[in-house]
């Protein structure tokens, strides 16, 4: 697979951290009696979230020692959905952007947590997620930066969209 379609458009699992045994200073040979993980998953369109959850625990339960006692807590989640980019709102947005900053959107797939976008693109409602970043800004990262150009164009993108969206 692409760089692109593993970024954009394939689902991902990822494990964030793993807490278990004897973690101080020095040598210790240890059994853990308790162990943790914290994990993600990016799912894609056709890959509902309580059938993702289901395959989960099924693999945690294949793999499981039989006298392990185990816990799988969905923190939170919402099924995938992939944003229609031919609605209006988008040509607008693209005007906007264009007449602001002299160069047109690109539109790009990328994964998200925003429980309430299934349910609103379900809905009818246009959704339109938009990034003012650039590439190197390390999102979600620990050193997450935003330009302050970028965020001033941002902010007059955004405006003149809603403008021309009241000119209809």
């Amino acid at each position: 697979f692409s760089v692109f379609e593993r970024t954009w458009a394939l689902p991902s699992f990822e494990i964030h951290g793993i807490r278990g045994g004897f973690t101080g200073e020095g040598a210790k040979t240890v059994i853990p009696a308790v162990a943790t993980a914290k994990l993600s998953m990016r799912l894609v369109p056709g890959l509902p979230l309580d059938f993702t959850l289901r395959q989960l625990r099924k693999g945690v339960e294949r793999v499981a020692p039989a006298h392990a006692d185990w816990e799988l807590r969905l923190v939170h989640g919402a099924d995938p959905v992939q944003i229609a980019v031919d609605h209006p709102a988008f040509a607008v947005l693209d005007r906007a952007f264009a007449e602001v900053v002299g160069r047109p959107t690109v539109a790009v797939r990328a994964g998200g947590s925003i429980p309430i976008v299934p349910r609103l693109a379900a809905e009818g409602a246009p959704v339109l997620l938009t990034g003012i970043g650039l590439p190197d800004d390390g999102l979600h990262s620990p050193n997450e930066k935003v330009d302050l150009q970028q965020l001033w164009d941002g902010i007059r993108v955004f405006g003149r969209f809603f403008e021309m969206m009241g000119e209809g």
